[in-house]
């Protein structure tokens, strides 16, 4: 075996030493050569490279398949961990919801059957007009806007505007077919409110800024980060317990709170058609009441 491989490898140390002393000449050929054929434009290595990715194709698939099929593997191992951790949050959620189910059928037992001792009188559920924004024109208000919405629907001044978030403002203008509704951050926006957890009242006053502020507060009143905004309803013309905003910092003797509503996504919103009827004129009264027979 050892006199046989002797001529073999004789012949084949020069090739090697050969290949060895241009095989970066020949590198560098073989890349500007590729480089050539990919920039031409004859038809023949157009047809030629054509042919070779068609060749190519297959194998590429098959390669790509066992890839792809993993991938899909490992997405749905991690969608299946994702399921476990959201059903195991969901299980713990729809417990603590059935618990508040249950002392909310208590309390609502309870309220019914105190109105029904006390002959409480409740406040009449209000109707509504629902329209579209459609944009904001210069005046004496600057943070305002129009709805499609006006006093042949029934819209008048001073009924609350809500959005599903909260209340949005009030309605200070009105034409036969659209109204001018001011916003909460308006500085000439006044509304009564009350803290929802401890029931004090206050005034929420605009400012032109995106958090209005909380002004004529008690003395010494508590007020805490987080406290929910809601309306007192004072004055007749505001249902009570429509959602504001949230208490957000507290300097010194300035509340701010920040609405529920986000003013740069309003799009459609409810008018409430809320009136009280001690709120009213004697006359207001009348008209609403129609025609005496």
């Amino acid at each position: 075996m050892r006199q046989q491989g002797s001529p073999v490898r004789r012949l084949a140390l020069p090739v090697k030493g050969w290949v060895q002393r241009f095989a970066f000449v020949l590198l560098v050929g073989a890349a500007l050569s590729l480089l050539v054929f990919g920039k031409a434009g004859s038809p023949f290595i157009e047809r030629l490279r054509l042919t070779i990715t068609d060749a190519a194709a297959p194998v590429l698939d098959m390669l790509s398949r066992p890839v792809a099929s993993a991938s899909a593997v490992v997405e749905e191992v991690r969608q299946l961990v994702n399921l476990r951790s959201e059903m195991v949050l969901l299980r713990d959620e729809n417990e603590r919801l059935r618990r508040w189910q249950a002392v909310a059928r208590k309390l609502e037992h309870e309220n019914t059957a105190f109105r029904d001792l006390l002959n409480f009188v409740a406040d009449p559920l209000p109707g509504f007009i629902t329209a579209r924004v459609i944009g904001d024109a210069s005046g004496a208000f600057v943070r305002s806007v129009l709805i499609t919405a006006g006093a042949r629907d029934g819209v008048r001044k001073g009924q609350a505007v809500v959005n599903s978030n909260g209340l949005v403002g009030r309605v200070v203008e009105t034409g036969a077919r659209s109204a001018r509704v001011l916003l909460l951050t308006d500085l000439n926006a006044r509304i009564p409110v009350v803290v929802e957890a401890t029931r004090l009242a206050a005034i929420l006053a605009g400012d032109n800024s995106d958090r209005p502020r909380l002004i004529f507060l008690p003395k010494n009143a508590r007020v805490s980060v987080g406290d929910r905004i809601v309306t007192s309803g004072r004055g007749g013309m505001l249902p009570a317990g429509l959602p504001i905003g949230v208490v957000t910092s507290l300097d010194g003797d300035s509340v701010r709170v920040q609405p529920f509503a986000n003013w740069h996504t309003l799009e459609y919103v409810r008018v409430l058609d809320y009136v009280l009827s001690s709120a009213l004129p004697s006359t207001h009264l009348a008209d609403r009441a129609g025609p005496q027979r």
